[in-house]
């Protein structure tokens, strides 16, 4: 028997939980698919599907068997089009996240050019300020900001990002600018309540860790309204490096405070490596890696 075939057979019958539906997105007949079934399973000496006159459901062993048959299926297909499309014009679908800010400051920009070069691809974006989950979500590729936990990812780094105080020259001027994070209790603050939840800022000095108060009359959930009521003169905001790169270009911002900055969180391109890796997602690599270096943020 073809048992490529049968894993394909089986995997729709399961994700279906029909033998006629089956039959009908592989084109073919209910009576072959539960012919192939039936011969897959004495092939296999293990019964797959509990049946009864209204429904069939997977055993346990049916259930163990369908999540390996998807591994081994997903391989033979990623081995296809590594082999198809490693001489070839890339194209396909590519599904991608990052925050929401980075994602429309660095990454869209990016996007349009990577389109404009591959016309054959098409993208997806998910541009969200939490940690999506890679595989739950399908994503090929995600750009994140921070520290990484441990997984089967391949994450290469690009850079890097800070936590910066910064104010209008105008608000610096008027009031003075600060030499010490203790200097702060002089001084108005914005907070950015998505970045620092409570009124207080962080600091780091002879590698040690420190906390200051602040007093604040706006606190705001978008970096936004913070950057802009800070170039408006009303106080100092923390906010990440890649934010007010605009207004620190145009001087409307100027950064204070930078002996005493955290650790910069690093920015790393994570996707699945080795064949898990399509051409498309490896053409889409090389050009955002190359290009987020090239990037000050």
């Amino acid at each position: 028997m073809d048992r490529f075939h049968a894993m394909q057979v089986f995997i729709e019958v399961a994700e279906n939980k029909s033998f006629a539906a089956a039959a009908r997105k592989l084109h073919s007949s209910a009576p072959t698919v539960t012919r192939i079934i039936a011969e897959f399973e004495n092939h296999l000496g293990v019964i797959l599907f509990h049946r009864t006159t209204r429904q069939i459901r997977l055993t346990e062993a049916g259930m163990a068997f369908f999540e390996d048959c998807q591994h081994i299926l997903s391989l033979v297909n990623e081995a296809e089009e590594s082999v198809t499309n490693a001489y070839q014009v890339p194209k396909g679908n590519l599904y991608i996240t990052a925050s929401m800010g980075f994602g429309t400051m660095y990454i869209a920009p990016l996007l349009f050019e990577f389109l404009k070069q591959y016309p054959e691809i098409s993208i997806k974006t998910l541009f969200v300020d939490r940690v999506v989950d890679f595989f739950e979500e399908g994503l090929d590729v995600a750009i994140r900001i921070g520290k990484l936990s441990d997984s089967s990812l391949t994450a290469i780094p690009v850079g890097h990002v800070r936590h910066v105080i910064c104010a209008a020259p105008a608000y610096l001027e008027k009031h003075g600018i600060p030499q010490t994070p203790q200097d702060l209790h002089q001084h108005e603050a914005i907070l950015f309540s998505s970045l620092t939840p409570q009124a207080q800022w962080q600091f780091e000095h002879s590698n040690k860790l420190f906390n200051v108060p602040v007093t604040s009359r706006l606190t705001t959930n978008t970096a936004e309204v913070a950057i802009a009521a800070a170039v408006a003169g009303y106080g100092l905001t923390r906010v990440l490096s890649y934010m007010i790169v605009p207004e620190l270009n145009k001087k409307e911002l100027a950064i204070v405070l930078a002996d005493y900055e955290t650790e910069p969180l690093p920015i790393h391109v994570v996707y699945q490596q080795g064949r898990k890796a399509t051409a498309r997602v490896h053409f889409f690599i090389d050009f955002i890696v190359q290009k987020l270096r090239k990037t000050n943020v």
